[in-house]
């Protein structure tokens, strides 16, 4: 059995590894109750003694000793009862003298052992009990005579009540003379003494002198290094058992493993810097613009703080990525946290130690995981953060991006100020009104707006296809997409302001090819706007010319989204009734007012659409606006909601070639709006090349890259009745035919 083993003591406790003779023949059978693993390699065993047992020949001793024992058994005898009966009492009156002496016995112990019947065991548990020599020790189970064994144990019980005595007296002198160092150093060696004898003390003293050590090499700033010191003399006086030498020791490790004062080396060439961004990205001119300026600020300052940049646009614009690319620009470490869903404020700052299971907040995590002090680190969808009992980590995030506070950070695990500003934060939103004013306030937004069908194809052409034919196990000669293909794919199969659906359709494209491939036929493959639908199917987006006629009662809008730009068609409905106003498509509060406004106007200037007086008393109207399972808000749509309900009560049809956006006020004024480039480049897509805007937008329209801007007629209106001219239609007379 593999849990009964033969325990033989060395006769030279310093050798490493003894050969067979070195080893005492005479032993003990054990059965192992307890394996524990310790750190260092160290393995302690929790062992059951059962008899003592010789070796009478080695089986082999190749990886390890395997022997051939003898069991010991003493020889029973009725004839010597009474002088056993003697001994044994004399045996336990001196043990009872040394126990009173010696603090190593406790009471239960001693106990224990008045109840012990069977002489042969009391002798060895009673030999255990005995601060004596290993050779004394041995020399005990090699008696198998219980006579002679119970004599030799009173006699080394009365030398240790003589050292004990003696001891007590020393004791008392040197306790007199012993000043506090000396008292301290006397405490010490007791500790250690017992630690020995617990045959922990070696462990715990090498394993306090390895923290120490790596204190010494880590050049902890001074703050640091005496809470590090302070926590390691709670370490050295706790137990390794205990709980909270568990803790102590964590915290230990957490903070050699931050790097107080390990940077890596930047890099403040723009000309590379350029360089990377332009491989990685296309187009993205004015977050490119500014990593540079930041670049040439280090190389005129280099103690220039760490800037909180903060990048808003809609989903699969290039975000996240554009932050590795910067990372790898100025050669620092990337270390990204999502922030999405995050509602607790210990994820930002940690839990304070008195906490079972407490651990630091993810901002010290990422830069322990860095290793560097100055990484680019990356605050995904900030502007996902909840909010509850537990806190708000959005204010937990006020200190970290400050960059007037963050020089002393404080994590409540932690509790030591660490240098955050040498790190560069990036932040990335979807919207910018979702994030809390004051945070948005230590942040430099830059907006990163939709793609045109230019970008989107030339993203798709440098960076797209090939990335999907590598994760499918493709190459360039076997599939080549045209230009025309691509450009299809964006019009009729996509509609969005990234790039995002765009790689899935051409991922879809790869994996109709990989599996004509594997079934036989031959590449190369060329995909081309003939062959589209073989891979993709119908179109999903078609232009409808029916949508473009002029319409009573219909107007198109233009909307800003997280998601990017959005088409909105506003339809508006007269019927008989008694002025009954109906309003449907989810519409938040404020467009329903910029409803309520539209209308008030309208019938201010109804004389000239020849719009009855008498609509409270006759007519029920009724708008709409589609896709009613959306949420819609915002006033933009103000001037969109007035031309349709004015064309459907004049019985003017309103052109459907021309699209909208502005608040309108009860005097007809038109206010500017916001998300310009994003409704603009939305109008695009669904083919619309004529826009009404307010004047005070015109600046906006420089954001809109030339070969889009070129292609559009931009109306720039102040006030309602513009509006109503450009958009209500006006039949051309026939000119009369030449006589």
């Amino acid at each position: 059995d593999a849990n009964y083993i033969f325990l033989a003591m060395q006769k030279d406790p310093q050798l490493e590894e003894p050969l067979l003779d070195e080893i005492y023949e005479t032993g003990t059978v054990v059965k192992i109750r307890q394996l524990l693993k310790l750190p260092g390699g160290t393995i302690r065993l929790l062992v059951e003694g059962l008899y003592r047992a010789k070796r009478i020949g080695c089986i082999q001793d190749d990886p390890y000793f395997l022997a051939e024992i003898m069991p010991l058994r003493r020889a029973q005898s009725d004839e010597d009862h009474i002088e056993e009966t003697a001994l044994k009492r004399l045996l336990l009156n001196s043990f009872n003298e040394y126990a009173k002496l010696s603090k190593r016995v406790t009471a239960e112990t001693m106990a224990s052992i008045n109840n012990i019947g069977d002489a042969d065991i009391m002798t060895d548990i009673i030999s255990g009990q005995l601060n004596i020599e290993d050779q004394d020790r041995q020399q005990l189970l090699e008696m198998l005579n219980l006579h002679e064994r119970i004599l030799r144990i009173i006699d080394l019980i009365d030398q240790e009540i003589e050292i004990a005595n003696v001891e007590k007296v020393i004791a008392a002198k040197v306790r007199q003379q012993m000043d506090k160092s000396q008292r301290e150093y006397y405490l010490r060696e007791q500790i250690k003494a017992i630690q020995s004898e617990l045959g922990d003390g070696e462990d715990r003293l090498s394993e306090v002198e390895s923290y120490r050590q790596k204190a010494d090499e880590a050049g902890l700033p001074e703050n640091a290094r005496e809470v590090f010191d302070s926590e390691l003399k709670k370490l050295e006086k706790t137990p390794p058992m205990m709980a909270e030498a568990m803790v102590i020791a964590n915290y230990l490790d957490l903070i050699l493993a931050l790097p107080w004062n390990n940077s890596s080396e930047e890099t403040r060439d723009i000309l590379y810097a350029e360089q990377v961004l332009d491989e990685d990205h296309y187009g993205l001119a004015k977050p490119k613009e500014r990593i540079i300026e930041y670049l040439a600020s280090c190389q005129l300052k280099n103690n220039l703080k760490g800037p909180i940049i903060c990048l808003v646009g809609p989903p699969g614009v290039g975000k996240t990525s554009l932050a590795r690319s910067i990372a790898r620009a100025t050669g620092r470490k990337f270390v990204r946290m999502s922030l999405g869903g995050v509602h607790d404020e210990a994820e930002i700052r940690g839990h304070r130690r008195t906490y079972i299971g407490a651990m630091p907040g993810r901002i010290l995590n990422g830069i322990k995981t860095a290793g560097v002090n100055n990484p680019l680190f990356l605050l995904d969808e900030v502007d996902k953060l909840g909010k509850d009992w537990k806190g708000d980590p959005t204010s937990a995030l006020l200190e970290a991006l400050d960059p007037e506070q963050n020089s002393t950070f404080s994590d409540h695990y932690l509790e030591i100020p660490f240098d955050l500003s040498k790190v560069m934060f990036i932040t990335t939103a979807n919207s910018k009104a979702e994030i809390p004013r004051p945070l948005l306030d230590r942040m430099e937004v830059i907006d990163i707006s939709s793609y045109t069908e230019e970008e989107k194809l030339n993203i798709a052409i440098r960076h797209l296809v090939g990335k999907q034919l590598d994760e499918h196990g493709l190459n360039k000669t076997q599939v080549q997409f045209t230009n025309a293909a691509l450009k299809n794919i964006i019009r009729h199969y996509t509609r969005e302001a990234g790039v995002r659906e765009l790689e899935r359709r051409i991922a879809k494209v790869c994996r109709k090819v990989s599996r004509d491939i594997v079934a036989g036929i031959e590449p190369p493959f060329k995909i081309t706007v003939d062959n589209l639908e073989q891979y993709l199917g119908k179109p999903r987006y078609l232009d409808s010319k029916t949508r473009r006629r002029p319409q009573q009662g219909l107007a198109i809008g233009m909307a800003w989204t997280e998601v990017g730009g959005e088409i909105l068609e506003i339809e508006v409905q007269t019927l008989p009734g008694k002025g009954k106003f109906t309003i449907t498509g989810k519409l938040g509060d404020v467009m329903k007012e910029s409803v309520q406004t539209g209308y008030t106007y309208l019938r201010s200037i109804g004389k000239r659409y020849h719009i009855p007086d008498d609509l409270e008393e006759t007519t029920d109207i009724h708008i709409h606006v589609p896709e009613g399972a959306i949420p819609k808000d915002g006033p933009s749509a103000g001037i969109t909601i007035a031309t349709a309900i004015c064309s459907q009560l004049s019985g003017i049809k309103v052109r459907g070639d021309i699209a909208m956006t502005g608040e309108i006020t009860l005097h007809g004024r038109v206010l500017p709006v916001g998300g310009i480039k994003e409704k603009l480049l939305a109008a695009y897509r669904y083919g619309i090349k004529e826009i009404i805007l307010p004047k005070e937008n015109s600046r906006d329209l420089e954001d809109i890259p030339p070969s889009i801007r070129e292609k559009m007629i931009f109306h720039p209106v102040e006030h309602m009745d513009e509006v109503l001219a450009l958009a209500l239609y006006q039949p051309q007379k026939k000119q009369p035919a030449a006589q």
